[in-house]
């Protein structure tokens, strides 16, 4: 028997369309209506990330509910207070909504920015997970961005550094299309840059000094479980131009987000394109995807933002899976976020 919990606190909540700036607001009834036998939620791709089980969900009305919505996204958050999941669907206009990809890092891939030998790190740090990120990129996320892409009108990536001149040549930024001549030469200085750069650095060091009162801290002071300084990268290895991963289908109208310019002009681009809605994908889901320029702390600020979390991997030490990563990562955010999945993202036909 399904029973429903009438929360009296009404939430008002601002909602501002994209012809006009001024906001309206209304009284969101917060009626949470218990859904009896729940599924895991995230149990579409269980190599990449370990289902979500809670006892006690619920149904809750729709958030975000445009007029002549088109793109249908089905999310949750976790409560405390509520002591559960708590699910609602949405329906968003796909024209005023931008998907957007934290750090395709072109890591040991075919563009040739690869970890320096022997002891060198990036990205999932060790080769062996940056090929395992890129597998779930090809088998995840770019299927999922070739989905949106023609109907969302922008489709994004965020990149380390500046707007260099050899990366704008190559990708559309928030001041300059390239012509098709300008990325085939682009692409060919970009990777003779790649190729140049000498990928070695220091190997581990064979002798550390201890001290008799404090060794423990001495041993990790001299030998830390994550340098990715130039003493094990080499020197000029993070000024490189980091392409977009190969494993991404970039077409010549999707956005490069330089991360060294800041949040401020991500925050007007999107604005200035009609963008109200964001679905973010990419990695790493509890560093980079939360607090670099694109990540969803400063995105949450001014958009209505969806973490589609099956595509996205968290950082995985100590082990040779993400999935309980990822899990862990997804699950704290969503005590403030709302939480959605590949499948949950659905567009009605032309």
């Amino acid at each position: 028997m399904r029973f429903a919990i009438l929360i009296t606190l009404s939430l008002l909540v601002s909602h501002a369309t994209a012809e006009d700036t001024s906001a309206r607001q209304w009284t969101y009834e917060n009626r949470l209506q218990r859904i009896e036998k729940p599924q895991p939620l995230l149990a579409d791709y269980p190599e990449f990330f370990e289902p979500i089980i809670e006892q006690t969900h619920y149904e809750a009305p729709a958030i975000v509910n445009d007029e002549n919505a088109d793109l249908h996204v089905r999310a949750w958050r976790f409560s405390y207070n509520a002591r559960g999941i708590i699910e609602m669907p949405n329906h968003l206009r796909a024209s005023e909504t931008a998907v957007i990809m934290v750090h395709p890092w072109a890591i040991d891939d075919e563009w040739g920015w690869k970890s320096p030998e022997p002891a060198g790190v990036a990205d999932f740090c060790i080769p062996e997970k940056n090929h395992l990120a890129a597998r779930h990129t090809r088998e995840v996320v770019d299927p999922f961005l070739k989905r949106l892409r023609g109907r969302a009108p922008l489709i994004m990536y965020s990149l380390p550094g500046p707007a260099d001149p050899i990366r704008t040549k190559v990708y559309r930024s928030f001041q300059m299309t390239p012509t098709a001549e300008e990325r085939v030469a682009g692409e060919k200085e970009l990777r003779r840059v790649l190729a140049a750069f000498d990928y070695k650095g220091e190997p581990l060091p064979s002798q550390l000094t201890l001290g008799e009162r404090q060794p423990v801290a001495d041993y990790f002071r001299q030998f830390p479980g994550l340098d990715a300084s130039a003493k094990y990268n080499g020197e000029g290895f993070w000024k490189l131009p980091i392409p977009v991963c190969s494993s991404v289908s970039v077409d010549p109208s999707d956005v490069v987000i330089y991360d060294a310019e800041g949040y401020a002009p991500l925050r007007d681009f999107l604005k200035q394109n009609g963008i109200r809605h964001v679905l973010l994908t990419g990695y790493a889901t509890d560093m980079c995807y939360c607090r670099t320029t694109a990540g969803y702390e400063n995105l949450s600020k001014d958009f209505n933002v969806f973490l589609v979390a099956d595509a996205s991997l968290a950082t995985f030490p100590s082990n040779t899976s993400p999935r309980f990563a990822v899990n862990a990562a997804i699950s704290f955010a969503a005590l403030n976020q709302l939480i959605t999945q590949v499948s949950w993202v659905q567009l009605d036909d032309k």
